[in-house]
């Protein structure tokens, strides 16, 4: 059997004493890793928390891993943004109507820099296994699907940094129009960011592993949701990227979609010799038949998955976007995890 690492992620970084408690709780729900959702709050206001809970997730027995939840809003979170807050500028703007976006714009050099300094100080300040980029992508300025292009004709970022990157790249001003040459430029610029800080978290400990988590959509023929990180061979031949990752899919989507999705990581992740991960949804949306947790743990793991992961820590109880029952399906969604471990040992 394949899966190697199960993990869960874990929201609210300011108690030491609460996260071994609940770490323990994870390590009893089948999980060997904990990912470990980092604000930017968090790294402002509890800096000297977070290595001892860092500790207090070694002391469970479980691997920690940084993830940066919802900086610049170009990570997925839906946590607030303090560079949003502190920073007027260096937003990503709307190709079609020229609006500014109400997220950072990641080609930007301000927002490069800030994004590495904050994984750095999660680095040295902490003893985290790691870091996990978390659904990275260019905002989406509209909401409904194009038969012919991506999500909406419209799509970012049109902002003055990047027209001016674009110039000085190809030689022309960047149309309003996706084209080809706005595309390969969207995504080579997207990469980069992840790539550069990877190799600097790598240079300062070449232990960290890096996993990255891109959108897990078919991108076919005809509609193409232009994240920026489509090109799933661009990004798993990254040579910093330790993990290739892809994102929760809705329990209410047809087996095949579950299948195809997980054929396609495990494959993207061979060709360049990195793990796979998949991710299975455990919050706001549970299945009819929690027996479809189960026969999805075993598809993934029949198809070579490396890694298992769920969002997020009981069922994301007590909040907005909940499951109808979390604590039920945290509980068969950790029995699932701790029968594929028990297998593969």
């Amino acid at each position: 059997m394949a899966v190697k690492h199960t993990s869960v992620s874990y929201i609210g970084m300011n108690s030491a004493k609460r996260a071994a408690e609940d770490f323990r709780e994870i390590r009893d729900h089948g999980c060997d890793t904990v990912i470990l959702a980092i604000t930017e709050f968090d790294v402002d206001f509890y800096l000297p928390s977070l290595n001892g809970i860092v500790k207090a997730a070694h002391d469970a027995g479980l691997r920690a891993i940084a993830d940066p939840w919802g900086i610049g809003k170009y990570f997925g979170g839906e946590q607030v943004s303090l560079f949003l807050q502190n920073n007027v500028r260096h937003r990503q703007v709307s190709a079609l109507t020229g609006e500014t976006l109400n997220a950072a714009c990641f080609n930007s050099s301000a927002f490069r820099d800030y994004f590495l300094q904050f994984c750095l100080k999660i680095a040295r300040n902490t003893d985290v296994d790691g870091f996990f980029w978390d659904e990275p992508h260019y905002a989406l300025p509209k909401s409904y699907a194009s038969l012919t292009g991506s999500a909406g004709e419209d799509w970012a970022c049109r902002c003055p940094e990047c027209m001016e990157k674009f110039r000085a790249y190809y030689g022309y001003e960047m149309p309003r129009l996706l084209t080809d040459d706005v595309a390969h430029f969207r995504r080579r610029e997207a990469l980069k960011i992840l790539a550069d800080t990877s190799k600097a978290l790598k240079a300062y400990k070449p232990s960290l592993e890096i996993t990255c988590c891109v959108h897990a959509t078919l991108n076919s023929y005809y509609v193409t949701e232009n994240r920026g990180y489509d090109d799933w061979d661009m990004v798993a031949s990254c040579p910093y990227f330790d993990v290739f990752s892809t994102t929760i899919l809705r329990w209410d989507l047809p087996e095949k979609f579950f299948r195809e999705i997980g054929e396609r990581t495990v494959a993207a992740a061979q060709r360049y010799g990195k793990q796979s991960e998949r991710w299975i949804q455990g919050y706001f949306n549970q299945p009819q038949d929690f027996a479809q947790i189960d026969r999805t743990v075993d598809l993934y793991d029949s198809l070579g998955v490396d890694r298992l992961a769920t969002w997020t820590f009981r069922g994301c109880a007590g909040t907005t976007v909940a499951a109808p029952d979390p604590i039920a399906l945290w509980d068969r969604i950790g029995q699932n995890f701790a029968r594929v471990l028990k297998k593969e040992g």
